[in-house]
């Protein structure tokens, strides 16, 4: 079987890239930016950092979208988009901008998903979206790198993952200036979410060597910078080393999958509204003691990456040690430990079992496991 790796075109790093943006506006011939970015970011200046490239250029903003975006607000996108006559898109955001955008861009591209619902999954798709221009502003999602989107479904109260190569966009900017007024809680949020996508990547079914260099070096990078990023959020090396390493761990896992830390998680957005680098970074720990006799050899070089010595130790041990590494971290980061913690009623545990189970990301775990395991395993965060 081949294993198959998509990047995108073209990428820009370090602090200041997003001046690289005009030059290409220009180069790639577009003329009017629909830009999807929450109100936080417009009201507290961030989008005024990006909007300052364009000189030359008109641009329409659309904020209307949820931090866990819905189907509706993809649909109003698209509606806003069409009346707006732009001809690409500046996604400026996490994750959920980011999202939207590529939900927007698919079917201003392929109107026959309009109802959005149809996009869940591997959606058969023909035409490549409308150009995205990505500008994160959080070290987590990667969304900018990878060929993946999640939007909810208020209907059911799902979380549907969409997997299309035709979503990725064509530029990314990642640009750490855009990340310096990330609050602690955020920072540390999504920095767990990138050490999240870089282990289940790691150990996921469809990992390769190709796929783990990455993430082992994302691994390290979030380990060695995320304390003092979250801390110290003026330290621009931190800041700079975490936006490259959740990039870094997106090239990989957008393209090997991930596993049932994500499925588990996405269905506490889905009906909760828990942000999702939250949940990820609260059952991380409790996921990779399900999956150890599954990955014992690979938690080692885990370990190792996240800088603990493990000479001497059996490879169990060594396997317990990453364990301990990623509690230790998420301990280090104040971040909720347990469900209750987050106001999740008990008597809701059975319905998110069943969700995560049916959720796309299961069928990546390195380990087999049932709906009642799952439950189990919500049991155990509780």
């Amino acid at each position: 079987m081949a294993n198959r790796f998509i990047l995108n075109e073209t990428s820009y790093f370090g602090c200041g890239a997003r001046r690289e943006l005009k030059g290409e506006i220009k180069r790639r011939g577009f003329s009017k930016a629909f830009i999807v970015a929450d109100k936080d970011l417009v009201k507290f200046g961030i989008v005024d950092m990006v909007t300052a490239e364009l000189t030359g250029f008109s641009y329409e903003i659309f904020s209307e979208f949820k931090a866990n975006p819905t189907v509706n607000n993809v649909k109003s996108g698209i509606a806003a988009f069409k009346a707006s006559g732009a001809d690409f898109i500046i996604a400026i955001g996490g994750g959920s901008a980011i999202d939207t955008s590529k939900g927007i861009a698919i079917v201003a591209s392929n109107p026959e998903f309009s109802d959005i619902v149809s996009l869940e999954g591997v959606a058969d798709t023909k035409h490549k979206c409308v150009p995205i221009i990505a500008l994160p502003t959080t070290a987590g999602t990667a969304a900018e790198v990878t060929i993946n989107y999640v939007i909810t479904d208020e209907e059911t109260g799902r979380k549907m993952v969409c997997v299309d190569p035709n979503d990725i966009p064509v530029l990314a900017i990642v640009d750490a200036e855009l990340m310096a007024t990330m609050p602690k809680g955020l920072t540390a949020a999504t920095g767990m979410d990138a050490l999240t996508h870089a282990i289940e990547g790691y150990i996921t079914k469809g990992a390769w060597e190709l796929s783990d260099m990455f993430e082992l070096k994302a691994i390290e990078l979030i380990s060695e910078n995320l304390r003092a990023a979250t801390f110290n959020g003026k330290d621009m090396t931190a800041r700079e080393n975490m936006a490259l390493a959740q990039y870094v761990a997106g090239m990989a896992f957008s393209n090997v999958g991930l596993g049932c830390v994500h499925s588990m998680a996405h269905p506490l957005g889905a009906r909760f509204d828990i942000a999702h680098g939250v949940a990820n970074a609260l059952l991380l720990p409790i996921v990779m003691e399900y999956n150890m006799p599954a990955a014992e050899e690979k938690y080692c070089k885990i370990a190792e990456a996240m800088g603990v010595d493990i000479s001497g130790m059996s490879v169990e041990q060594g396997a317990k040690a990453a364990v301990e590494a990623v509690k230790t971290l998420s301990l280090d980061l104040d971040i909720p430990q347990r469900l209750r913690d987050i106001n999740i009623p008990k008597d809701a545990l059975a319905q998110l079992a069943k969700d995560a189970f049916a959720d796309v990301c299961t069928g990546g775990n390195p380990r087999e496991i049932t709906e009642a395991d799952i439950l189990e395993l919500y049991n155990i965060a509780y």
